[in-house]
Order: C-alpha cells, then sequence, then structure tokens
C-alpha cells in the first residue's frame, strides 16, 4: 500500500579521486570513476501523488530529477501515474559536485519511499542513468566503487570506503558553468589507457591500506591526465600551494570546475595547513570553501 507521500535525499560528491577507461573482468573497456562524497551538501526530494499521468517538479529546472520519477514509477509497474516532484539542493550547479545526479537520485528514492519498496542498488542507478545518461557513484556510501558512469554499473567493487579527508575546494572558474552531457567524453591515447591501469592498481591498494599518501598521488595524477581535456586554470600555482602548505595531494572535478587541496583529518598538524594554505589562496585571488571529514 502506497504512503502518502514519499521523501528521498542523496548527496553531492567533490569530484573524482580517479576517471579514466578501465577493463572489466571479461577484458571489455569502460569509462570509469571513483567519485569523492562531499556529505556537507545534499539534494532533497518530495513525493505527493496526483490524479495527473505525468510527473510536474519544482523548481522546473530539475527536468532530470522528474524524468527519474517518472521512470520509477513505470519501473515498478505504475503506468500513467503522475505526482509532484519538490526539489531542494544547496548543491552548486555546474561545478562538477554532482548537483543533477544528486536531484535524480533524491527523487527515485522519494518514488521508492511513496510506492513503499525496495529496490537494489542496481536497479536504482539503471533508472538514473536512462533518466540523465550519465550519472555518478554517489548511492553506495558504504564502500568506494570504480563505477561506468555511462552504464550505471560497477567496474570494481573495492569493499572499503575512501579514508576520511579534508578538503579545501577551489573554484578555477567561478562565472562558468560545465554541462556533463555537452562536454565531449575524453579520448585516451595508448599511454594513458595504460596509467590508468597503473592508477587503479595503485588505488587498491590505498584504499585497502588507508594511506592517504599513495592516495594522494593517484588523485593528482589523474587531475594532471585529466588537463588534456578540460584544463583548469591556476591548476599549477594550486599544486604548488598544496605542496608548501603540507596537503598530501589534489584532486579534481573531471567534468566540472573545482580543484580540491586534501589535508590529513587525522593530523594534529592539519588544521594549521588549512590555515596556510587558506591565507596562500586569498592572496592569490582564488575562491574557495572548506570541507571537513
Amino acid at each position: 500500500m502506497p504512503n502518502a507521500r514519499g521523501i528521498g535525499k542523496a548527496w553531492a560528491h567533490h569530484g573524482e579521486i580517479l576517471q579514466g577507461i578501465f577493463e572489466d573482468e571479461g577484458c571489455h573497456r569502460h569509462r570509469g570513476l571513483v567519485s569523492l562524497p562531499c556529505r556537507h551538501l545534499r539534494s532533497e526530494a518530495v513525493f505527493f501523488p496526483n490524479a495527473h499521468e505525468h510527473v510536474t517538479v519544482s523548481p522546473s529546472s530539475c527536468e532530470k530529477a522528474g524524468r527519474a520519477a517518472e521512470l520509477a514509477m513505470l519501473r515498478a509497474g505504475f503506468e500513467n501515474c503522475g505526482g509532484n516532484l519538490v526539489i531542494a539542493s544547496d548543491i552548486p550547479v555546474g561545478r562538477g559536485l554532482g548537483s543533477s545526479t544528486a536531484d535524480v537520485l533524491a527523487a527515485i528514492h522519494a518514488v521508492i519511499d511513496y510506492l513503499d519498496v525496495s529496490w537494489t542498488n542496481e536497479e536504482i542507478m539503471q533508472v538514473a542513468v536512462e533518466a540523465e545518461t550519465a550519472c555518478d557513484a554517489t548511492l553506495f556510501t558504504q564502500s568506494a566503487v570504480l563505477f561506468a558512469q555511462r552504464e550505471g554499473s560497477v567496474i570494481e567493487p573495492f569493499h572499503r570506503p575512501l579514508p576520511p579527508i579534508d578538503i579545501i575546494s577551489v573554484d578555477t572558474e567561478p562565472l562558468k558553468t560545465v554541462s556533463t552531457l555537452d562536454f565531449v567524453p575524453a579520448y585516451y591515447d595508448t599511454f594513458e589507457a595504460e596509467a590508468f591501469k597503473c592508477l587503479r592498481s595503485l588505488l587498491r591498494r590505498a584504499i585497502r591500506l588507508g594511506d592517504l599518501d599513495l592516495l594522494g598521488r593517484v588523485a593528482t595524477a589523474s587531475a594532471n591526465l585529466n588537463e588534456r581535456f578540460l584544463p583548469k586554470p591556476g591548476l599549477r600555482a594550486l599544486q604548488e600551494i598544496a605542496g608548501r602548505c603540507g596537503a598530501f595531494g589534489i584532486q579534481v572535478a573531471h567534468s566540472g570546475t573545482v580543484v580540491g587541496l586534501m589535508f590529513d583529518p587525522r593530523s594534529p598538524k592539519t588544521p594549521q595547513k588549512i590555515d596556510r594554505a587558506s591565507s596562500a589562496l586569498s592572496a592569490a585571488d582564488f575562491q574557495f570553501r572548506i570541507f571537513n571529514a
């Protein structure tokens, strides 16, 4: 028996630790990524059924979330069943923080909650990909995964979450937005494909051991590889500040504008390191905010 309404929520991410092209167990190549969760930002959705045949969404700019709600109803066997979907989000749009994926996932969860049914992560992600063509791996909160963002499937589960990380989030182009769907997918050459094999192996080890230095090396290498496809203004300056102020690495939104300077929240010296980095970023006129683990 459906509930009177459904409520769903989903979190943002802060770009990726790694993004590229990777082989599955059958040696088939897939575009894949490992998202860096950001629980400081989220989207919330409320679904109210009505007597119409379609879902209306507010604000109207969240049309992908409305489509996701309709697809979720269809997948559950409810044809021509409408409703009102209300989205509230504090995730900046066009920065590479997963705003649209969060809206879509929140909408799907709201429909599931309304229908009082249980779906697997795989079922949810298939609807999400159908609704927005490509999506992020933020649904997988218990452990990190290498995720095929345009297929909605897991290439490799890492069986453990990413270690906690303090982030200074720098928006390298505050006046620009990036549309994931308008962004031409990267074409990786042979060297890059081989590099991703190595980085995947190193990331697997970093997650297993909770090794932040190794994780930072992977994320920094992935950020530099992405410069050929979506350069980040000031990235070299940010890397210099990160190194001088004790960050263990940087990471980027591979299809967005943000760069993250990563610090170890377990170290008692981290507050001082973040203060020094903040002062250096302010002096260089970078816009930033801090997300503590």
